[in-house]
């Protein structure tokens, strides 16, 4: 076997997913990465008195993540991960009420709605979880869908907070109902997480992947991918493999037989100019919205529950406040309750310009209305963290608009969230199209040997 060289562009899950597999086929592989560590979006930090690691993007992992949980065992390092049943609420008329297992579905619906209401939701969520079929589904909105079969009481009570929060009032009549059948899919009351931290997950990994030889550059942006010879637009019948390419860095330029793209669409698009215009110009119809997430740290328990999902038209400053230490035990984080207060934005909203200190402001408000006892000297210290790219906007037959692996140009691959359509993003997919990815570049170089 020849052995090649083969260049990964970011090292997030997908990255690292792709680089064990192509490392593990005996090829040399270096990976690029804009920050100081591994982990993409699901990478983490650490204050000083914490054992483990946080994420600055709230995550976990649901019981049926496949890809994510197979990665861990086939690594031997199973018995790290951890599961447990926290308790999610939805904010009703005033008041929070669990809603994430069917006998408190039907308490819930009971409670406030008519028996046809029930039936109609009971019917519907066991419809979304046992059809294994998607693709029907996206030929609809999901606000037009749900509106239709679960009626309009049920639907404006629970999931249009839900898909506005997500998405925006001005996407509800964009996102398909496929996205919503993936949400309902894959979701297991149960919630997992990795001792020490996602980030202590994905540390240990890049570990084993520099003690087999990877070469994983941080605080290293590229700034261009190009063809090593005779550059300048490619067919878009080019064939899969077999130029070399041209990395370009600020410390310089370094030749490979093959390189990943785990960027977003917006920025594949900048550093591979010399993409067909047909396929660059469908990676900027890729739209996503980004998110913006404060992490609190307080001296009390605000609430009983995990995850609290907020309507904006109730007047919440935020989508989500997730209360980590109702997941996962405090004394992991040096006796801290951490709270988390986030929300998927579009990147030109104002919060994105905000200081840490304008948005505290503007979300301690909310953490009294959660608990009318909480007072500001129980906060100890505050983080902000903010992503431009945090959740693609899957429209009315988006399946149409997702671009392949194999990119128009030869030896360029591109593995991004926005393809993963129609699961949700996370770090479970991540690893499915990083792998996926590799064994197309395997693929295409036996290909080339023969």
């Amino acid at each position: 076997m020849t052995q090649r060289k083969i260049a990964i562009v970011g090292a997030g899950i997908a990255g690292l997913a792709a680089a064990y597999d192509l490392q593990r086929a005996g090829h040399q592989v270096v990976l690029y990465e804009a920050a100081a560590d591994v982990g993409g979006l699901a990478a983490g930090f650490k204050a000083p008195h914490w054992d483990w690691t946080l994420e600055k993007f709230y995550h976990h992992w649901f019981a049926g993540d496949k890809a994510m949980l197979g990665l861990i065992h086939e690594l031997g390092w199973s018995d790290r991960v951890i599961f447990a049943r926290p308790y999610t609420v939805v904010y009703f008329k005033g008041r929070f009420y669990p809603l994430d297992s069917y006998v408190e579905a039907f308490k819930f619906t009971v409670s406030h709605f008519s028996l046809l209401d029930l039936l109609r939701f009971g019917a519907v969520g066991v419809f979304l979880k046992l059809i294994p079929w998607w693709q029907p589904l996206e030929r609809v909105t999901a606000d037009a869908w749900l509106r239709r079969w679960v009626g309009s009481n049920i639907y404006d009570a629970i999931w249009k907070p839900l898909l506005v929060g997500k998405f925006g009032e001005e996407n509800l009549n964009v996102v398909n109902m496929a996205w919503f059948w993936a949400r309902i899919k894959a979701r297991t009351t149960r919630l997992g997480t990795y001792r020490g931290g996602f980030q202590a997950f994905m540390d240990q990994l890049a570990g084993l992947l520099r003690e087999r030889g990877a070469d994983i550059r941080l605080s290293t942006p590229i700034t261009g991918i190009r063809p090593a010879a005779a550059p300048g637009p490619v067919s878009d019948r080019a064939p899969h493999a077999g130029g070399r390419l041209v990395v370009e860095a600020a410390a310089g330029a370094e030749t490979y037989d093959a390189v990943i793209s785990t960027s977003s669409p917006a920025l594949m698009a900048r550093l591979a100019p010399d993409l067909p215009e047909s396929y660059t110009a469908g990676l900027r119809r890729l739209k996503s919205m980004g998110a913006v997430v404060m992490v609190i740290t307080l001296n009390q328990r605000l609430t009983d529950y995990y995850w609290h999902s907020l309507p904006k038209d109730a007047g919440f400053p935020f989508l989500a406040l997730v209360e980590h230490t109702n997941f996962m035990d405090r004394q992991h984080y040096g006796g801290d309750h951490i709270v988390y207060c986030g929300d998927y934005l579009d990147p030109g909203h104002e919060y994105f310009s905000l200081s840490k200190e304008e948005l505290l402001e503007r979300f301690l408000p909310a953490l009294e209305r959660v608990n009318p006892a909480f007072d500001r000297s129980w906060v100890k210290e505050s983080w902000l963290w903010k992503a431009a790219y945090a959740q693609p906007i899957p429209p009315v037959n988006h399946s149409q608009n997702i671009p392949p692996l194999r990119t128009p140009l030869p030896g360029l691959y591109f593995a991004s969230m926005s393809q993963v359509y129609p699961w949700d993003r996370g770090t479970n997919y991540a690893v499915e199209i990083g792998r996926r990815v590799a064994g197309l570049v395997l693929e295409d170089f036996g290909i080339c040997n023969e």
